[in-house]
């Protein structure tokens, strides 16, 4: 059987027991004074009970835990209430040994040349620890706070023209005159392993763009039928354009010795959360233009009076989270058990994380990591 990658997740918009406080750890490090970063972004100021703002240490123990627990890599984020990815992964190389860096690029906030020698550098000074995911966009309004007035088609034609000239310039000089973008000669050279390309969307505009760049098609964590249906329609496209994609799965999780300890943790997620919290946020979700978060919240809808919407897979951190909405949850052998069916269904890749992010960590690593490889799933 072929084997599976893990990775794990940089909270750099802050971590926590719950996950309100996880919302309350993003106020704790922006919402400062004037706009300063507030005291409990200092490394030896206390934060409120439970609440863990992303400051360098925190992220460093995040990163160094994922490593020791057997994580191959670290997925950072990117938008306005996340630390840079670039800087924030940066800093982080001197601090790890063998951990990769998938790294977040919106293709509207730099130039592909740019993107390409960043890359390059990062590749070199690294040992060619790191992988891009690029990040088409998001709402519109966090686009245009980013100064991107292009409308959704308009975005995923401006990503398809930045991943030309991105992939050529590590080559070779390299020409080219798009719709959006341009370039007289883009090259970053000295790039002996170019960085694997992340992607994901769900609309019929990003699927394209996957099947034509894409290395690893990420897709949030719907059920193993679902992902299987909506994979083998984007290799379908990927074949038309001769090549062979992989498929990655973004999740959280929550494994334990026993499946009663994994869900007596999962509903403390929810445990300070109020109705009308979970209501104010579900209302945002209403309106969302995003296909991917369509789909994530058509999961909850689907709910009968539990948030297990399929054995073992748990919604409830889509009540009060956007993007990856859905939890594996159970014992270590529930756990190891239902990522080998997702895996049966064309899953190659797991984005994990957890609440919170180093106590997590270890979970599975302690407890799911050697199930799967007695299970022939990693080596």
């Amino acid at each position: 059987m072929a084997k599976i990658a893990l990775h794990w997740y940089l909270p750099t918009h802050g971590d926590g027991r719950t996950l309100t406080q996880a919302g309350a750890a993003v106020q704790s490090l922006y919402m400062g004074d004037n706009s300063q970063p507030a005291q409990a972004d200092s490394e030896t100021d206390v934060a409120p009970a439970g609440v863990r703002a992303a400051t360098q240490s925190y992220i460093r123990q995040v990163a160094q835990t994922a490593e020791y627990a057997g994580f191959d890599a670290v997925l950072t984020p990117t938008g306005t209430w996340c630390e840079d990815a670039w800087i924030t992964c940066a800093s982080l190389l001197s601090q790890t040994t063998t951990l990769r860096f998938l790294v977040a690029v919106r293709p509207g906030t730099l130039s592909p040349a740019l993107a390409a020698q960043q890359a390059a550098t990062f590749q070199r000074l690294s040992g060619n620890r790191l992988l891009l995911n690029i990040v088409t966009g998001s709402e519109s309004a966090e686009q245009r706070r980013f100064g991107d007035p292009l409308d959704k088609e308009q975005r995923y034609e401006r990503t398809d023209e930045f991943l030309t000239i991105l992939r050529n310039a590590w080559q070779a000089p390299y020409h080219f005159e798009g719709k959006h973008l341009w370039s007289e000669g883009a090259y970053a050279p000295g790039v002996n392993q170019p960085p694997e390309i992340y992607f994901g969307g769900s609309s019929d505009a990003a699927l394209k763009v996957a099947a034509r760049h894409a290395d690893v098609y990420l897709s949030w964590g719907e059920t193993p039928p679902e992902l299987k249906a909506h994979f083998d329609r984007v290799q379908s496209l990927a074949a038309e354009q001769n090549r062979i994609l992989r498929f990655g799965v973004r999740m959280h999780v929550i494994a334990r010795p026993t499946a009663e300890e994994a869900w007596q943790a999962a509903e403390a997620l929810l445990a300070d959360a109020t109705p009308d919290a979970i209501a104010a946020v579900q209302k945002t979700f209403k309106t969302a233009t995003g296909v991917g978060q369509q789909r994530m919240t058509a999961l909850l809808e689907k709910r009968d009076n539990n948030l297990e919407i399929y054995p073992n897979v748990w919604a409830g951190v889509g009540l009060l989270r956007g993007g990856a909405g859905t939890t594996l949850v159970g014992s270590y052998e529930q756990v190891a058990e239902r990522i080998e069916e997702y895996h049966q269904a064309g899953v190659d890749e797991f984005i994990l994380s957890g609440y919170p992010h180093v106590e997590e960590a270890l979970w599975f690593g302690d407890g799911v990591i050697p199930v799967l490889k007695r299970r022939g799933l990693m080596t």
